[in-house]
């Protein structure tokens, strides 16, 4: 019985980095999307949220089920419960690179990115997907000590954020109103995906340690 339980257990964890090499994916395509301006890879990334967002239902639901039917203890259930946020912290990374996705859709033909910002989205865009392949690779390999380099590459992330309103409110600005609007809600959603790449770092040392780390700047996720 514990060890047909143990093969479930395994199996969704290989669910979840699935779902986080999806989550990877999503950003890549969303990304590309809004710097060349691509409608085709923006609405498939729109279109293959629905797969993600059935993928949390169903690793949730799962989750769940074994909760409730083979009362799991100690690290068993630290792993299930660390699951279930891991799974709604991939779904929310998600859903904010359709967002992106989406700013790109609705700004078609033109650039939503302005050309003095478009080298600082890419890098924004680079910083979002190692920040996911550092989760992924972290939560697959066990290894608490990749999870924790996670907050020092967040920190990149809040830099990038925070020369957008350098532009956006410097005398030289000539951008129009729904640009600015543009750039605010594409930082955020970078921003917010780096965050949520930071909490599954630290739920990955909570699975693996059985506390939170110390000493480190975690932002608020």
């Amino acid at each position: 019985m514990r060890a047909s339980y143990h093969e479930e257990l395994n199996g969704v964890l290989e669910r979840l980095h699935h779902m986080a090499e999806l989550v990877e994916v999503a950003m890549r395509e969303a990304s590309e999307s809004l710097l060349t301006a691509d409608l085709g890879r923006a609405e498939a990334v729109i279109s293959n949220d629905a797969q993600l967002d059935a993928m949390h239902e169903e690793l949730e639901y799962k989750c769940l089920s074994l909760l409730a039917l083979q009362a799991p203890v100690a690290g068993e259930l630290r792993t299930i419960v660390s699951t279930i946020r891991v799974v709604f912290e991939l779904a929310r990374m998600g859903d904010l690179a359709a967002h992106i996705a989406k700013i790109a859709r609705l700004r078609y033909p033109d650039h939503a990115v302005v050309p003095e910002l478009e080298p600082n989205f890419r890098r924004m865009a680079e910083v979002s997907i190692q920040m996911i392949q550092v989760a992924a690779r972290s939560l697959q390999d066990q290894d608490a000590t990749e999870a924790m380099t996670l907050a020092q590459i967040d920190a990149e992330m809040d830099d990038l954020r925070r020369d957008h309103f350098t532009v956006v409110l410097g005398d030289g600005w000539q951008g129009t109103t729904a640009q600015a609007i543009d750039i605010a809600l594409l930082g955020r959603y970078f921003e917010r995906f780096a965050d949520h790449a930071v909490a599954v770092a630290r739920r990955v040392i909570y699975l693996i340690t059985g506390s939170n780390p110390e000493g480190v700047d975690w932002p608020n996720a």
